[in-house]
């Protein structure tokens, strides 16, 4: 539930992220995105992006963790 959470925030920043980049190298002053649904569908693009990455890093430290327990010295 944290992920998704944290995906759909994460997700609409990375919006404007990616469009101040876009108009400091194409030199724009603003962009239009041409509506609410090509807006949804970049916001939905960067929330499965986001979700995939929190998914592996989640992934990621349960598995250390788990190496870490299991060396008994």
């Amino acid at each position: 539930m944290f992920r998704a959470a944290a995906a759909g925030v994460l997700g609409f920043i990375l919006i404007f992220v990616e469009s101040m980049i876009v108009m400091k190298l194409k030199g724009y002053a603003t962009i239009e995105f041409g509506g609410i649904a090509p807006f949804i569908n970049v916001w939905a693009m960067n929330f499965f992006f986001v979700f995939a990455i929190l998914t592996q890093l989640t992934n990621w430290y349960g598995s250390k963790n788990r190496l870490e327990e299991d060396q008994s010295y």
